[in-house]
């Protein structure tokens, strides 16, 4: 809620399951005044998934349900989209397991989390490395990965996607790209294509655990009828030459966009987006024998 560079409202959250210490200050110039403070207490018999949903509600009810409800906003907006979640790590309470547990509190502000085959949860933690002999374009450090969006492969409906970032060490390079499709160069003429509304099928490789394929359109439109998107160039099978060469017209045609926005993301940090209209990707690595990063993925639906 900032007002000025001078004058705001610093929200601050002591990170724990059983007790969510968080306390209000206003701040006006070299001045602090204390609002108002308070814990957050769940119950010592319950799972983890319901101490974070009631850490989540309870956090919303603070702001008397205005908290989920501008989320929601904020990442159905078609003139925003995308929160970046950048938090100050000085709490030693501020590890690994928290930040899991902080991205799942912002999931359930705004809908419930899709299960990952991948990792058999409701959310994916992987890494990136130096050396890797996976099947998954996700952990190719020293190539692009390129622009796309998630879900394309699985039934479920993939309104948003949590990014986190759990860790890195030795890295250089590896910055964050993203692009809003309303800023693409060829997105009138691409999406009017009569090829990118039909149906593509879709599969993924073994070290996602989906055992089925799926079909669907590279484009389709919204309830006001813009066009939304639902691509990656890793897993589409076209049917025919023509699917074929939209799909390599599409691949080039995004990578080439001078509308992407190229920066790095600190640790801790979270990106949070609009799985229709938003793409993201990832810069090569540059190598180092001892490249480590370390990711949290979790995408879902919007409450209704």
């Amino acid at each position: 809620m900032n007002t000025s560079n001078s004058d705001c409202v610093v929200i601050g959250i002591d990170p724990g399951i059983r007790n969510t210490g968080w306390g209000i200050i206003r701040v006006e110039g070299n001045n602090l005044h204390h609002l108002c403070h308070g814990v957050i207490q769940t119950e010592d018999n319950g799972s983890d998934a319901l101490r974070l949903n009631f850490i989540a509600n309870s956090l919303d009810e603070l702001f008397k349900n205005d908290l989920s409800k501008q989320l929601k906003n904020i990442l159905s907006d078609r003139n925003s989209g995308t929160i970046i979640v950048q938090p100050e790590i000085k709490n030693k309470k501020f590890d690994k397991d928290f930040l899991v547990k902080l991205s799942t509190s912002l999931a359930y502000l705004v809908g419930n989390p899709n299960f990952d085959s991948m990792s058999g949860k409701y959310y994916a933690r992987f890494e990136v490395k130096h050396i890797d002999q996976s099947d998954s374009y996700l952990r190719k450090a020293y190539a692009n990965l390129d622009l796309h969006t998630d879900g394309t492969y699985v039934k479920e409906k993939t309104d948003w996607l949590i990014m986190t970032k759990m860790e890195e060490q030795n890295v250089s390079g590896g910055e964050s790209v993203i692009l809003h499709l309303d800023d693409w160069e060829y997105l009138d003429e691409l999406s009017k294509d009569p090829i990118g509304r039909q149906n593509f099928l879709w599969s993924s490789p073994k070290s996602k655990n989906v055992n089925y394929k799926v079909e669907h359109p590279v484009f389709s439109q919204d309830k006001e009828g813009r066009p939304i998107i639902s691509y990656i160039d890793q897993f589409p099978e076209p049917k025919n030459m023509q699917q074929g060469l939209f799909l390599q017209k599409l691949s080039d045609a995004l990578e080439e966009s001078k509308n992407k926005i190229i920066f790095p993301l600190p640790v801790g940090s979270t990106i949070f987006s609009n799985n229709y209209f938003w793409l993201h990707g990832r810069k090569a690595f540059k190598e180092h024998s001892g490249l480590s990063r370390e990711l949290l993925r979790i995408r879902g639906t919007f409450f209704h």
